[in-house]
């Protein structure tokens, strides 16, 4: 369990909670768009209905602290452009993320990976923050190359991502960790 931050901050992003509000964004954005939603582990939605339910589903777990879920934010002009979330336990965390296809290739994931990432490890109980993408998907490992993780591997038939195929894929496996204490 884990107490998540309110709200995080870059120099262009705020990184903040969500809310009901936001569902109609987040399906206009992203949640709807077949080339955004390729390579995650949900099925690209069909109604902003399904995007509430998937918001309130974010809250529940956000109260039981069982994970994070931040939408991604834009100081500027308050645009939603994203989310991106930790969930796990005990000394690991798995990442996860998506950005509305605007706003690709401008840093934007990658300054808020850092900065979730960052937060992670500075809890007393996390050591580890970990992410897999498919094999085929260059942009999100580019993504967590450029915020400091390292490749760990290939975890062969790992990920099922239905807008894909409806069997489980060759994914890359990333991670970064809190540097021992005794390496200190």
């Amino acid at each position: 369990m884990i107490n998540p931050p309110e709200t995080l901050e870059t120099a262009r992003l705020r990184l903040r909670k969500p809310v009901l509000e936001d569902a109609d964004e987040i399906f206009r954005q992203y949640a709807q768009d077949a080339e955004v939603t390729k390579y995650v582990s949900w099925r690209a939605h069909r109604s902003v209905n399904e995007t509430r339910e998937f918001i309130r589903v974010c809250l529940q777990e956000l109260a039981a602290k069982k994970s994070v879920h931040l939408v991604i934010v834009r100081k500027e002009d308050h645009q939603l452009l994203g989310m991106i979330g930790l969930r796990g336990g005990d000394h690991k965390w798995e990442l996860g993320y998506v950005l509305a296809r605007a706003y690709w290739r401008k840093g934007y994931m990658t300054e808020a990976v850092k900065a979730l990432v960052t937060w992670a490890l500075q809890r007393p109980e996390i050591y580890r923050v970990w992410a897999v993408c498919d094999i085929d998907n260059k942009a999100s490992a580019r993504v967590m190359e450029k915020a400091g993780m390292q490749r760990e591997g290939i975890l062969r038939r790992w990920s099922i991502h239905p807008n894909v195929s409806d069997e489980p894929r060759d994914s890359y496996c990333y991670a970064i960790l809190k540097q021992s204490r005794r390496a200190r």
